[in-house]
């Protein structure tokens, strides 16, 4: 079974430790390095004209180097509010998020974030324009240095032929692909990620996600991926965070690294899809 609870009580949870050198239970625990990234009882608010509302309470997490770590849950619950906190544009009104020991206390460019929407490319901007600028604006590489930088991520995500076209020029999911070259030219430790295919056409979406964990095979870049798809957070992630409905509290956490998008009609797969959706509903129903 390779659904593995690490954070849940429940017995429909409880399995046995996953296979993963450093992420077994029990002894090994020990064995864990530092976490690169730890949000520690952090509770979120944010103000409507009426009045304020808790997106998140006392979530507690860790983030390993190379972990490709998934918040789920229903719309609602939080999740993209706690992903903009972590990227630093939104301070917790309690609790702490830290990354490689240090306090997160304002945007950073070791944290960068690719969103859903297809418009966040300057269209002005070539592919290659669009994927250097950043590296230049703040000051981490010369023009030259930048450029080739790009490039060099701009054919990681197979978009060679296309450097020096303009964004109106491109697809939805060649966009998508843009934005994921800009983010990792930026070498940042913790590359943040905001339901990115979520507008895509089904058969877009599965080739990004191929492509993204082939990335990730080769890059080996701490991910942090947000989502309300069950399948998508079983295949793109190691390691998946549930998140109960508004206000969003931590339900269960498990390890899910021996799925991947070739799994997804087999048995274990589909078992595990029927428990993460009967644990969403019982967060859906349970009282407050």
């Amino acid at each position: 079974m390779p659904l593995v609870a690490t954070r849940d009580d429940s017995a429909a949870f409880r399995q046995r430790p996953s296979a993963a050198p450093i992420r077994r239970l029990g002894a090994a625990s020990e064995a864990l390095p530092p976490p690169l990234l730890r949000v520690s009882g952090v509770s979120l608010e944010y103000r409507t004209r009426e009045r304020v509302v808790r997106a998140t309470h006392r979530i507690d997490f860790d983030v390993f180097e190379a972990d490709r770590f998934v918040l789920l849950g229903p719309s609602g619950c939080g999740k993209s509010t706690l992903l903009k906190a972590i990227a630093g544009f939104h301070a917790p009104i309690e609790g702490t998020i830290t990354l490689g020991g240090q306090a997160v206390r304002g945007p950073g460019p070791d944290r960068i974030v690719v969103f859903q929407e297809f418009d966040q490319l300057p269209p002005w901007k070539t592919v290659a324009q669009n994927v250097a600028f950043p590296l230049q604006a703040a000051g981490l590489l010369g023009r030259r240095k930048a450029e080739e930088r790009a490039r060099h991520y701009i054919d990681k995500v197979g978009l060679s032929r296309f450097a020096d076209s303009y964004p109106h020029q491109l697809s939805g999911g060649m966009k998508q692909r843009v934005a994921i070259a800009r983010a990792l030219a930026m070498q940042p430790k913790v590359l943040l990620m905001d339901e990115p295919f979520a507008a895509l056409d089904a058969l877009t979406r599965r080739k990004m996600q191929e492509e993204l964990l082939a990335l990730w095979d080769e890059v080996r870049f701490t991910l942090l991926f947000v989502t309300h798809s069950i399948e998508e957070a079983l295949v793109v992630g190691n390691r998946v965070a549930l998140l109960s409905p508004h206000p969003g509290r931590l339900r269960s956490e498990v390890n899910c690294h021996e799925f991947d998008l070739n799994s997804i009609g087999s048995h274990d797969f589909q078992a595990a899809v029927q428990r993460l959706h009967r644990r969403l509903f019982e967060a859906e129903t349970a009282p407050r």
